[in-house]
């Protein structure tokens, strides 16, 4: 996020000598950056070598086996119905759903503290459909509720620590996660037309010491550079990784709550670019939120039925009166895909059952990618079977206003 913070004790000048309070043992500086040198980045001060290492071991993945969407068909996925089983954390409990070669979007109820955690291949997008706890990391820690986006930078060494159990809806980008440009300043502060800025935005509080030895950091990184394959590592450390004095710049993990997204509406129906939160290399990242809708007299405030170009569409629903849609199958943790090549919209009697709606009361997260997306296991394990026929059978409903 290009927005600087500071945190603790840093020297006047980087790349200076910088002593522990009292004059004592000289820190070492680390730089966390973006894009060899050439994007954003912070300096961290920690009182150990950051890159000391004692022991290493694989570690192995959870499934991460992708299957094509073939033959090509929409589907409707329960993540409510995924067994999880107690002590699952949400990172080696996540399942994976959906992915590509530039997104893998998996589910996890976790009720017990994650490992040590660094995502070497990209940035990780986890909303939290319900539950509440602490992201504790190298920077600092974030406190965390429902509607709660968390934006954790590649590398980041952190791990999550819930109270009770969460559902956390995970987007991992084999990329960087922002704002969308289009937001920003040619100097990256958010812009007057975007729908949210920087006071919406909570960094980590300021960094805390712990002082334990031989601590295990469990690391996902790539394995080939010409396959992209994905692998596990599990390092030993000889010192705690959260041994940062203080830190400044403007790469770090910061949180934004679905609340404080303002919606942009118009006299007629406006297209899903309007509700974008976040992007990524070949994925955007939107949510449609409670809004007053279109006030055309003519208006039809369900969306136009249109095909998916360019993108595959997965929509995930977070909250609403889908009871209200009779026979829609859509309901509180459901996920649609609607992959390129095939028109979508609204089912039998939504498009005429919207004329007069003033207002929407839902709340969905939706990641549109432009490469196709294949199956994981567990979007295998809960696909009903059955969405796709939906459109032919005048029983069943669409989910209401969202552009799924």
């Amino acid at each position: 996020m290009p927005h600087y913070r500071r945190a603790g004790e840093v020297p006047p000048k980087r790349h200076t000598q910088h002593r522990a309070a009292g004059g004592g043992d000289l820190l070492f500086e680390e730089l966390m950056g973006e894009e060899g040198f050439s994007s954003d980045s912070s300096l961290l001060y920690h009182r150990s070598i950051p890159s000391a290492v004692a022991a290493s071991r694989v570690w192995e993945l959870p499934d991460q086996s992708l299957v094509p969407n073939h033959p090509l068909l929409p589907r409707h996925l329960s993540t409510h119905t995924l067994s999880f089983g107690e002590g699952a954390d949400a990172v080696t409990g996540r399942r994976l759903l959906l992915g590509n070669p530039d997104v893998r979007i998996s589910y996890v109820v976790a009720d017990a503290a994650s490992p040590l955690y660094r995502n070497g291949i990209g940035d990780e997008c986890l909303f939290v459909e319900d539950g509440s706890g602490v992201v504790e990391t190298v920077f600092g820690d974030l406190s965390f509720g429902p509607g709660d986006y968390l934006v954790i930078p590649r590398a980041t060494t952190h791990r999550i620590v819930p109270s009770g159990a969460a559902r956390i809806y995970a987007i991992e980008g084999n990329s960087h996660i922002t704002p969308p440009k289009r937001y920003l300043s040619r100097f990256g502060q958010l812009l007057e037309h975007a729908p949210y800025c920087e006071r919406d935005l909570r960094g980590p509080t300021p960094p805390r010491l712990v002082d334990e030895r031989d601590v295990e950091v469990f690391i996902k990184h790539r394995v080939n550079g010409l396959t992209g394959g994905i692998g596990g590592t599990v390092h030993t450390l000889p010192h705690h990784p959260f041994d940062v004095v203080g830190w400044d710049g403007c790469l770090y993990p910061f949180a934004f709550n679905v609340d404080d997204f303002m919606p942009i509406t118009g006299k007629v129906h406006q297209p899903p670019p309007v509700h974008q939160v976040f992007e990524g290399t070949n994925f955007v990242i939107c949510n449609f939120v409670p809004r007053k809708v279109d006030y055309h007299p003519l208006s039809i405030p369900v969306p136009y039925y249109h095909s998916n170009v360019d993108s595959d569409e997965v929509m995930f629903y977070v909250a609403g009166d889908y009871e209200a849609r009779k026979g829609s199958g859509i309901a509180q943790g459901s996920i649609t895909l609607h992959p390129g090549g095939h028109p979508h919209g609204p089912q039998p009697g939504a498009y005429e059952r919207s004329i007069g709606a003033e207002f929407f009361d839902e709340l969905a997260v939706m990641v549109d990618t432009f490469r196709p997306l294949d199956l994981g296991e567990a979007g295998r394990e809960v696909d009903d079977g059955v969405y796709a026929g939906s459109w032919s059978r005048g029983d069943r409903g669409e989910s209401g206003g969202v552009d799924g």
